[in-house]
């Protein structure tokens, strides 16, 4: 059972959602955990390695910092954001393993209020640290009118 519906919290529908569900937020603290777990009906998955190959962290960590904006925003409606780059991001494994959960932490260090810096972890189900990166994210109000050019 899942605490939360992603589907009202992310800009994404199914299967684009890859996160399975929020743990925590914290907004004094400026961090949000979520959690996601790797089978073979989970998009990007690869049956030739046995689960989700590890640069897909990247797009864990952006999802978990929409939730993050989706709270931040006090519950509005999600808006996309755009990932302006990633800085950094390291990964102790090539893949995320299928039957395992992982934990995504992400830090909000930094904002003028569009751009946005986040400090950004996953970890096992052990509880080891296997990949981190800084991530730079812009959302604006209206992002659909900047992607038209307008």
């Amino acid at each position: 059972m899942t605490k939360y519906d992603l589907t009202k919290i992310l800009p994404h529908k199914p299967p684009m959602i890859l996160l399975d569900d929020i743990i925590d937020v914290n907004l004094d603290e400026k961090t949000l955990n979520a959690i996601f777990k790797v089978y073979p009906e989970k998009l990007f998955y690869d049956r030739g390695i046995g689960g989700i190959n590890s640069l897909v962290g990247i797009e864990f960590m952006a999802q978990t910092i929409g939730c993050y904006a989706f709270f931040k925003s006090g519950s509005e409606p999600p808006k996309p954001g755009l990932l302006l780059g990633t800085r950094l991001y390291d990964n102790a494994v090539d893949f995320f393993e299928d039957g395992k959960t992982y934990t995504v932490k992400v830090h909000e260090i930094f904002t003028d209020e569009e751009i946005v810096v986040f400090d950004c972890l996953i970890y096992d189900d052990s509880g080891n640290e296997i990949a981190s990166a800084t991530i730079n994210a812009y959302q604006c109000g209206d992002i659909e009118g900047l992607l038209k050019g307008e």
